[in-house]
């Protein structure tokens, strides 16, 4: 679609009236500055069906409705009248459910757009609107000029006269919103005028005769031009597009959620029979060669022509107004919301009802610019893709809002379900491909770049969206399906429950927890408050702000879990019972040794039960000393004695290898056996685990009767040594805590796995 240099030479140009909305808003609902009672406000009249009702009947009715029913027939042009309103009811319904949701405030579909899905696409759609509607203002002005110029006899260039009339918009709009609505009740009134001068006219010269050869399309084919059905839907469908200029006024309207829904669906049921009745007398009273050679055809069929053009005029003359209240108020909710932090000179506002006079002036400046380059032959279609994909992104964000579920989508307008919306959004995507492929995909990239960039700034937005909903219903359907599931080693990750107290305090056994489950598991932060969670309530919320912040400034992907019980053993026990969720639920106890003879009864009691409930145990003997953040250099020392504990020991090696910063740690698998005769077939046993388990290792076997002691002078320098251990009967810990103690003395890191046998190398 292009715009032609005059409006009345080629009947395929887009018109004035591209689906620009019409109306504007304040940035908030009338308000308003910080005390100040709230402002009258525009009914449902004023507010939203006049603004709607003046930029769907543009002068596309006027100059280019006769060509589609010449060309189409009147049945097919009923058709594409059906299917253009079809298209903007559903969008309509749409924008009725998400008005209706809401306190609506300024900004209309922007607004509405971003507390719905998000900074990110309201940011997008905020920007690209803001500078449709901003272009769109010199586009009709440049229209009302180019009808203007030859009536004054040439006397002025038609520069100089757009920019004159330019002024004029920009001077009625910087005055407020008020003075604007009352000279679009003037408009309305030449507007319907010149409407009743069409019928009168065509009453005396219907033919049924004529109505009966116009029936059927006659499509015009030449070699210039190849008209269809598609061409004529995407020639006509701009007229409809007006839906949003009531939204547009959502700041200044005393009530968004009754006003929106009405006064745009009575607009459109009215311009809908306006249109139908029209195409009748069209067809009716002309032959179809006439109908599209002659673009003033219906100046002609009027009473008195002279109110055609005057209609022509109210047409181009609302819709400048229309662009020039709307863009302001767009970049100025846009700046208010500190999306783009070069913009907030926008955000303020003049007088009670917060004109947005700043953006008002902007809004000037850029029609100006458009004005004096004058080509806008390329600008245009990238501006009716503007509009189409702001009501394609309006049925997304409430067919979203819709199948999620969401408990806060609660619209007091009834009639929207999540398929229209759906059929919404695939109608309003089908027209861009009809209308322009190559500006659809054009104008999808920009929209893609735009939303990309506000990603990459990491917005935080002081509003809610759609986003955390969505990911709330997919992971709740995941869930329930992975519960379904049946368990197989073969998926076996590591949900790991890391008992390091507050976490700062045991920074080094968080990080151990991290690295273990980065990328491929779940690591939780377990601490344990001593006492009764009724007494302590304040102590719990106030940990957890703590333990919170901690995962944060470490740069953690972890989740905290704090509980108040009588003493460690319970907290312990409690924790391992009631953290996670399903198949999410912890499979890994990793807790720091005690370090304490005393410690050690009471801590391998509660690991006997942990294990009973089906847990593993990792206990960490590390040094306190050191920089948790930092890899340790040496190797992963794996000492192998058996499959039970020696498969998860393995496996855990290698999930501390996957991290970048243990890349080039090697894994050294060691056992150490009594005799020469055993050694040649435990080392090819080892590299056969190698094979099986699909994990590179190094494999080495030692000869020696005390297996301590190879140990602490093998695996002295390693990064950290990785051992198998079997809890204790009762009554024996303090022998298991000597035992142990000696077994690691001259270890500077270590890992006991003690494992309940989940885990299959082979899978």
């Amino acid at each position: 679609m292009t715009v032609c240099s005059n409006l009345l030479c080629d009947p395929r140009m887009s018109s004035p009236a591209q689906p620009v909305d019409l109306g504007g808003s304040s940035s908030t609902t009338t308000s308003r500055s910080k005390g100040d009672k709230p402002q009258r406000g525009f009914g449902t009249f004023g507010g939203v069906f006049t603004p709607c009702t003046l930029t769907i009947l543009g002068v596309i009715m006027f100059l280019r409705f006769g060509y589609v029913v010449g060309n189409a027939g009147l049945f097919r042009a009923l058709i594409i009248l059906a299917s253009a309103k079809v298209i903007t009811t559903l969008t309509t319904l749409s924008l009725s459910a998400v008005a209706t949701n809401t306190k609506v405030k300024g900004g209309g579909a922007y607004f509405l757009i971003s507390r719905s899905l998000g900074a990110e696409f309201g940011g997008a759609i905020g920007i690209v609107f803001f500078l449709a509607q901003a272009i769109s203002v010199a586009m009709y002005v440049i229209g009302f000029t180019e009808v203007l110029h030859p009536m004054l006899g040439g006397r002025l260039s038609s520069k100089a006269i757009a920019i004159l009339v330019n002024v004029v918009v920009f001077v009625c709009v910087y005055i407020g919103a008020g003075w604007t609505i009352k000279v679009q009740y003037f408009i309305l009134a030449t507007l319907l005028l010149s409407l009743v001068s069409f019928f009168m006219g065509g009453v005396g010269q219907f033919s049924f005769a004529i109505l009966s050869e116009n029936w059927n399309p006659h499509y015009l084919q030449t070699p210039e031009k190849s008209e269809s059905m598609f061409t004529m839907f995407a020639l006509f469908f701009p007229a409809v597009t007006g839906i949003m200029a009531g939204a547009n006024m959502s700041g200044d309207l005393r009530n968004p959620s009754k006003s929106i829904p009405g006064g745009t669906l009575w607009s459109i049921l009215a311009t809908g029979i306006v249109y139908a009745v029209m195409a009748v007398f069209l067809a009716g009273t002309r032959p179809a060669e006439t109908l599209v050679k002659e673009l003033s055809v219906v100046g002609d069929i009027s009473r008195w022509p002279v109110l055609i053009t005057a209609g022509v005029f109210a047409a181009t003359l609302s819709s400048a107004l229309g662009s020039m209240m709307g863009a302001p108020r767009i970049l100025q909710a846009l700046a208010r919301d500190r999306i783009f932090p070069r913009l907030q000179p926008f955000a303020a506002g003049s007088g009670p009802s917060s004109e947005p006079r700043r953006a008002v002036i902007l809004t000037f400046l850029i029609s100006c610019v458009c004005i004096l380059t004058a080509d806008l032959n390329t600008i245009a279609p990238l501006i009716t893709m503007a509009f189409m994909i702001t009501y394609g992104t309006i049925n997304i964000a409430t067919f979203y809002e819709g199948i999620t579920k969401n408990p806060s989508y609660r619209p007091t307008f009834r009639y929207s379900h999540w398929i229209t919306s759906l059929l919404g959004a695939i109608g309003c995507i089908t027209v861009m491909l009809l209308m322009n492929p190559l500006w659809a995909v054009l104008s999808g990239l920009i929209m893609v770049g735009i939303y990309f960039f506000i990603y990459s700034k990491q917005i935080e937005s002081q509003f809610g969206d759609l986003s955390s909903g969505l990911l709330f219903e997919r992971t709740r359907k995941n869930l329930l399906k992975l519960e379904r599931t049946l368990y197989h080693p073969k998926n076996w990750r590591p949900i790991i429950l890391t008992m390091s107290g507050g976490g700062s305090n045991r920074l080094n056994l968080s990080m151990f927890g991290y690295w273990l489950t980065q990328g491929n598991g779940i690591l939780n932060i377990g601490q344990v408050i001593s006492g009764n969670a009724e007494e302590h309530t304040d102590r719990i919320a106030n940990q957890e702000q703590l333990l919170e912040k901690f995962i944060v400034e470490e740069e953690l992907d972890a989740f905290p879990n704090i509980v108040a019980a009588p003493n460690l053993s319970d907290g312990i026990e409690y924790l391992v019972q009631c953290s996670g969720l399903g198949a999410l639920r912890p499979n890994t106890l990793l807790i720091g040794w005690p370090g304490d003879i005393e410690k050690a009864s009471p801590l391998v009691s509660t690991l006997r039960t942990v294990q009973r409930l089906r847990r593993n145990v990792v206990i960490a003997r590390l040094e306190p000393t050191e920089e948790p953040k930092t890899v340790p250099k040496g190797t992963i020392d794996v000492w192998w004695r058996g499959r039970k504990n020696g498969e998860l020991m393995l496996l855990f090696a290698h999930l501390l290898k996957q991290n970048p910063k243990w890349r080039n740690r090697k894994i050294r698998l060691m056992r150490v056996v009594s005799s020469e005769e055993a050694k040649t077939e435990v080392l090819k046993h080892l590299n056969g685990l190698a094979d099986e388990s699909r994990i590179e290792i190094d494999a080495e076997v030692f000869v020696s009767d005390h297996p301590h002691h190879v140990i602490g002078k093998q695996s002295k320098d390693s990064a950290v040594t990785i051992l198998g251990f079997e809890l204790p009967d009762a009554g024996k810990e303090d022998k298991f805590f000597i035992q142990i103690e000696r077994l690691v003395e001259r270890l500077p890191r270590v890992l006991l796995v003690s494992s309940i046998g989940n885990v299959k190398l082979e899978s």
